[in-house]
């Protein structure tokens, strides 16, 4: 794999953020590098969009790091997390000390900055959420929508777990799901079970191509804040989704990953709003956990 400086990824993050008309911040963007510069040349690399008014005027890149580096005490130490005392702070490490790492991952904004650390359990193994919701500085929102996850198969599933330190939001990533979560009549019963709309029919049949599923809770409300469904695929202009015509015109435009699968997700929020989010590869690496997640071999199928 050829090294990256953050200087060819600065360069690459501002020609990619270009194209939907988003320019980046130096101001942001080089102090998450120069924290992370020593990994980088050994990373995967991904920028993304999203449809979503939130997302407006933000471009985000993510990256890769290895398990023996603690993502929190480095952004902490180069100032791009500062300490509140809110549990948020503490869940990396509660994680670490009673769960397997395989590896974490590094997410910004170009606009917004620092923002989430992801940590990746050993790929194909399912992490138990019990163990989750046990953990001291887990949100309480789990321990309330624990049956919300047992009840549909999903208790040892947990691929991912994501903190997002500027939200005090945490991601829980699923794959390998049950089958029948796909259908309509489940991902219906899901939302309604949350208390949120239904899902339009184009979010329904994006559903029943998906590979998995995440959901956001939060410390500061019980409810489950977002439900996100996830396919990967090398065509997602065929996919039923309302991508609108900045994603498109990146899709059309990007200089990098062409030939690379691209992530899409279908996403509902608490508050009724619907949308979609394209992760695409500055660098993409064959033969790693990425590979493990199944992809539509023709995305034309899922229109």
């Amino acid at each position: 794999m050829p090294a990256t400086t953050h200087q060819d990824l600065i360069a690459g993050i501002d020609r990619a953020a270009a194209l939907i008309d988003v320019t980046s911040s130096p101001e942001q963007v080089q102090p998450v590098l120069t924290a992370f510069e020593d990994v980088l040349d050994q990373a995967i690399i991904a920028f993304r969009v999203a449809t979503n008014a939130r997302h407006e005027g933000e471009f985000d890149c993510r990256f890769t790091i290895p398990h023996h580096i603690d993502p929190y005490d480095r952004a902490r130490t180069h100032g791009l997390i500062t300490p509140s005392g809110h549990p948020a702070e503490n869940l990396l490490h509660d994680i670490s000390r009673h769960c397997p790492v395989d590896s974490y991952g590094i997410d910004f904004g170009v606009v917004g900055g620092f923002r989430k650390v992801w940590t990746y359990f050993p790929g194909g193994t399912g992490q138990n959420l019990a163990t989750l919701r046990d953990l001291p500085s887990m949100p309480p929102a789990l321990a309330h929508n624990f049956a919300f996850f047992a009840d549909r198969g999903l208790a040892d599933k947990v691929d991912i777990v994501a903190v997002d330190y500027r939200n005090h939001t945490v991601n829980l990533y699923f794959t390998g799901f049950p089958d029948h979560l796909r259908s309509p009549a489940e991902v219906l019963a899901m939302h309604r079970a949350t208390g949120m709309p239904d899902p339009s029919e184009q979010m329904l049949r994006f559903c029943e191509k998906s590979f998995g599923l995440y959901t956001t809770l939060s410390w500061h409300d019980p409810a489950i804040q977002r439900i996100a469904f996830s396919i990967k695929t090398h065509d997602p202009l065929a996919l039923p989704a309302r991508l609108g015509t900045k994603i498109e015109h990146f899709l059309r435009t990007v200089p990098y990953g062409r030939d690379d699968p691209k992530m899409v997700y279908a996403a509902m929020t608490a508050s009724g709003e619907e949308y979609y989010k394209l992760q695409s590869y500055y660098r993409f690496q064959p033969r790693s956990r990425l590979d493990l997640m199944p992809s539509i071999d023709h995305a034309a199928d899922a229109a």
